[in-house]
């Protein structure tokens, strides 16, 4: 390995002495010390949020259009490069660089799906804006593109969701799951698959992923639960989700809050090699 990429698995966190995460070169080691290096494989470059990604902002609470292929939040392998940390910078006051900005999370979208997520950004508005999305007072609709196509043009998925230790992955169980519920409309259907409208009450890890994954219509890219590359005649490189919509009360001026998250330039040139031709989804 060599010293340029060593210092850059540093500089975003990839480094970790004595668990703890260390953010600079050169520190001195002792025996018994343990040193773990993380690295997810993805690109070294930082993120970095940009105005035309801002859907709405004030002092409480701030939402943005997220890309895809970009982490939601920090993990053992990645500090810097995440959304998280773009957004820390981003809110950061220049007069006042002592300052750390009050920047809390309420809802991650997997590293795949681009669109709306929302954030606090002041400390009398997480726990309220965090409740909102605990108690389901929030509609969220997302955009998925799904292998084949479901029998009937408007349906709904009910189960208990739990994970899978062995694989890692989420499934359907009979007991010991938690409630998810998916409800879906088909917006556009094409030749060997179809492009349908979702809304979860519930906010389960994966649940859209699973559920059409297991009524035999994996999302477009999904090898995780189940897509296989020559289902379709054109390759993708990551799942096929867009969390579009998103509508709820303001945690402090209760103004009804409506966002609208234009659809990622991937996922829209898709849709275009299909065959889609309708304006009523945006682009940016």
């Amino acid at each position: 390995m060599s010293r340029t990429l060593t210092k850059k698995i540093i500089d975003i966190g990839g480094v970790h002495l004595n668990g703890r995460r260390v953010r600079q070169c050169g520190l001195k080691v002792a025996v018994g010390d343990k040193v773990e290096i993380f690295i997810d494989g993805f690109s070294l470059k930082y993120f970095r949020i940009t105005e035309d990604a801002v859907l709405y902002q004030d002092k409480y609470i701030i939402a943005i259009n997220k890309p895809s292929l970009i982490e939601s939040q920090p993990t053992p392998a990645r500090y810097k490069g995440t959304i998280y940390e773009a957004l820390l910078l981003w809110l950061q006051d220049p007069f006042r660089p002592q300052l750390k900005p009050s920047l809390g999370m309420v809802q991650r979208l997997d590293r795949d799906t681009s669109g709306v997520m929302v954030f606090s950004v002041h400390p009398h508005s997480h726990k309220s804006l965090t409740d909102i999305f605990t108690t389901r007072q929030v509609r969220k609709s997302y955009l998925a593109l799904i292998s084949g196509c479901p029998d009937k043009k408007m349906g709904e998925f009910e189960s208990l969701l739990a994970k899978n230790r062995a694989t890692n992955k989420i499934k359907s169980v009979s007991k010991g799951g938690k409630l998810a519920t998916t409800k879906y409309k088909i917006i556009n259907q094409f030749d060997d698959c179809a492009l349908v409208e979702v809304h979860i009450p519930t906010g389960r890890t994966h649940q859209i992923r699973v559920h059409f994954a297991e009524a035999g219509h994996p999302l477009v890219g999904d090898t995780k639960y189940g897509y296989h590359e020559t289902m379709l005649k054109f390759p993708v490189q990551r799942t096929m989700l867009h969390s579009w919509q998103l509508e709820f009360l303001h945690p402090v001026t209760k103004k009804n809050i409506q966002l609208v998250a234009p659809v990622a330039h991937d996922m829209y040139q898709v849709l275009l090699f299909l065959g889609w031709d309708n304006d009523n989804i945006s682009t940016n």
